[in-house]
């Protein structure tokens, strides 16, 4: 394992990237780490998810032009109310609403468009002022925070990614979609998501990679944790 330190503290943010695909359990895992550390968590994939669902709910056309400018500058979204409310806009709670299927296509469609992801960057770096965090999403370590003290991308194969996903829409009641279904719908977003002119997934150079595809929570964590606990001790940060 290679620990590439700066010798300088300051030229780091307190963000803890952790990077990944659709369905490689990247959530699961920043949660945990978050609450072993005892550090915030910042999912900016919920984010997405909220604006796609709350423009397609207000028959926003999801395209750049004047109405989607209009639609953010109207919107107040608030993130980590409490434990029960993880995310609303204009006070309506969406923390269910957002993990519904459909909204995984209407979070891709909206993470495309630049208006989107500079209105969410924003947001995304107010929240992580002077703070230790856990932020996961796609581009955190490559755009977002690009100096982030401790990066990681999360990966695993399509086929356990699938799994993963049927298992969490069970779990919330939706019992419609089929294993075959989320099996096309992971490699398209991939597809989306690699090769879209905004901030394309991609590993950052400096982010160690982890494949779950074999390994369990429990084991994951402990690297990551491992990982992040050196880091932060070489550079002061107080975990």
């Amino acid at each position: 394992m290679s620990h590439n330190l700066q010798t300088e503290p300051t030229e780091f943010s307190q963000v803890i990237a952790i990077d990944g695909p659709s369905g490689s359990g990247k959530s699961t895992v920043a949660r945990e780490l978050a609450r072993t550390l005892n550090v915030l968590y910042i999912d900016t994939g919920a984010m997405f998810r909220a604006l796609g669902y709350f423009a397609d709910k207000e028959n926003i056309d999801l395209t750049e032009g004047p109405a989607l400018n209009k639609f953010l500058d109207s919107i107040k979204m608030d993130y980590g109310v409490s434990p029960e409310i993880l995310i609303r806009i204009n006070g309506v709670d969406l923390t269910e609403k957002i993990r519904e299927h459909h909204v995984s296509k209407l979070a891709s469609i909206i993470s495309q468009l630049p208006s989107v992801r500079k209105y969410l960057l924003d947001f995304q770096r107010n929240l992580a002022l002077n703070k230790i965090c856990v932020m996961e999403g796609r581009d955190i370590g490559t755009v977002v925070f690009p100096n982030s003290f401790s990066k990681f991308f999360i990966t695993a194969s399509v086929d356990i990614r699938a799994v993963r996903r049927l298992k969490q829409l069970q779990e919330s009641g939706d019992t419609k979609v089929t294993l075959e279904q989320i099996k096309d719908d992971v490699r398209k977003r991939d597809e989306t998501d690699m090769n879209r002119v905004v901030a394309p997934l991609k590993k950052a150079d400096d982010a160690m990679l982890l494949d779950t595809t074999d390994l369990d929570l429990a084991n994951t964590i402990n690297i990551l944790s491992n990982e992040v606990k050196f880091r932060a001790s070489h550079l002061g940060f107080n975990l």
